[in-house]
């Protein structure tokens, strides 16, 4: 899952001449907070050199995370044509750029950002972009949320992690409040993650939405605590990636949760999805899967299974397999 390309040209232009052991040592005390989940009242991205340092280190993977999760979404729901997005805490415009490579229909977005210095680099990544011209407001989660407009696709990621948990129930209604047709709320893929991403999917079931992704069905998560549902997407890392990290490694995989809402109950046929990496031997396919009358089970798949047999070995981390 590459960046488009304009966007990785638009980043190589505005790190160039910036020097690489100040953008690593930005990007060390970005993921140091980012993996502490440091909430002390300082944005994480609050200068030109740290809004630099994300678009070089991290914005490749949350830009992978919300591809794959958009492309499940359309999975479920194909008729779904957004008109417009709202991403709500949108960073450098990462959501606004996986939106538009998924939706031709996009013709326009809204996005709300408190960090003036990574809402300015996103202004300049997307910069002509775009077939419309992105609306960016300045503001926060709770004071300018209820002043944003709806829209057919709302998008929230990587941002709940930065709030106290008695916080996210409010915040998932007023998503919920502004979202016209689907909410997609992403996190990283850690337990703490997925239980934020479960609060937000519980409480708006309660409130009628419909999960059309990943889950198979709107019942209790049968998944139990150490385990954790979450799901991987590999991406290249381009020369500017590998440097700003210090990696040797030419790929890097990222590890997310993340739930897709909707208002229209999807259509289709019965799927389970596959909740961990294949086990593949001679003849046979062992999957974990979370089925559609919400239960878990490992199932077994063989040749005399036919082709069931063979959509099972095709079958990856996060695929559906209907049936």
């Amino acid at each position: 899952m590459d960046l488009p390309t304009p966007l990785r040209a638009a980043i190589e232009a505005e790190i160039a001449g910036t020097p690489l052991a100040d953008l690593r040592r930005a990007g060390e005390v970005l993921s140091g907070r980012y993996r502490a989940e440091t909430r002390d009242g300082r944005m994480h991205l609050s200068d030109d050199l740290f809004a630099k340092a994300y678009a070089a280190a991290r914005l490749p993977a949350t830009y992978a995370a919300l591809r794959a999760a958009l492309a499940s979404l359309v999975e479920g729901r194909p008729d779904f044509a957004p008109a417009t997005l709202l991403d709500v805490g949108a960073g450098p415009g990462t959501a606004l750029w996986a939106a538009a490579d998924a939706f031709s229909t996009l013709g326009g977005a809204t996005l709300l950002e408190a960090s003036a210095p990574i809402r300015r680099l996103g202004q300049r990544l997307g910069a002509g972009a775009f077939a419309f011209a992105p609306d960016w407001r300045a503001g926060d989660l709770a004071a300018d949320l209820a002043a944003m407009p709806h829209a057919d696709l709302v998008t929230l990621s990587y941002v709940l992690d930065e709030i106290a948990p008695a916080a996210i129930a409010p915040l998932a209604d007023r998503l919920w409040s502004k979202t016209d047709r689907v909410l997609l709320v992403v996190e990283p893929g850690t337990p703490a993650g997925w239980t934020r991403i479960l609060a937000v999917r519980d409480r708006l079931i309660v409130a009628g939405a419909h999960v059309v992704a990943p889950c198979p069905h709107a019942q209790a998560c049968p998944i139990v605590a150490p385990d954790w549902c979450h799901f991987a997407q590999r991406l290249p890392r381009s020369r500017l990636h590998l440097r700003a990290k210090e990696a040797e490694v030419p790929y890097e995989d990222e590890k997310f949760a993340y739930v897709a809402l909707s208002r229209d109950a999807p259509a289709g046929p019965s799927y389970g999805r596959v909740l961990a990496p294949p086990r593949a031997g001679s003849g046979k396919v062992r999957l974990k899967l979370c089925r559609p009358d919400g239960t878990i089970a490992d199932a077994l798949v063989t040749k005399r299974d036919g082709d069931r047999f063979r959509e099972a070995r095709r079958a990856d981390w996060g695929d559906r397999l209907e049936g």
